[in-house]
């Protein structure tokens, strides 16, 4: 027993020295919280986007739910994004002047962006007796 002891022995304090001299070759230790690391660990971030790149757009949902959009008249500013989403399980679509999704199964969604301020009046062709509106401001 007495070769896989010094082994052993041997291997213990290898794994001894190479811990210590990893932790040597850190950094020396910081004079506590808050302390700012030293400037060869710090690291520069890339200055932020100039704030006229940074564009804010407004987000609308109109459900499709019990065959009727809901709320089927809904007030916009210019620059939203209005998503529709199909919660019946037969299909639907919006459909009137440049609203043309397409079919929409349950649960499928379509997006249109109205940049334009106007009156947006739209059916499901599928099912006329549907009816909405989006007013752009």
């Amino acid at each position: 027993m007495e070769p896989f002891t010094r082994t052993g022995t041997y291997l213990g304090a290898l794994a001894t020295a190479v811990a210590l001299a990893a932790a040597s070759a850190c950094a020396e230790p910081s004079a506590g919280p808050g302390t700012p690391p030293p400037a060869e660990h710090q690291m520069s971030m890339p200055a932020p986007a100039a704030a006229a790149s940074v564009q804010t757009v407004a987000v609308s949902a109109v459900a499709i739910s019990g065959f009727a959009y809901v709320p089927a008249a809904i007030t916009v500013p210019a620059g939203t994004v209005v998503t529709w989403r199909n919660n019946d399980s037969v299909r639907h679509d919006v459909s009137g002047g440049p609203l043309r999704s397409p079919l929409l199964s349950q649960g499928a969604t379509w997006s249109y962006t109205f940049a334009t301020p106007g009156t947006y009046n739209y059916i499901c062709s599928v099912h006329p007796n549907m009816t909405g509106t989006v007013t752009v401001r």
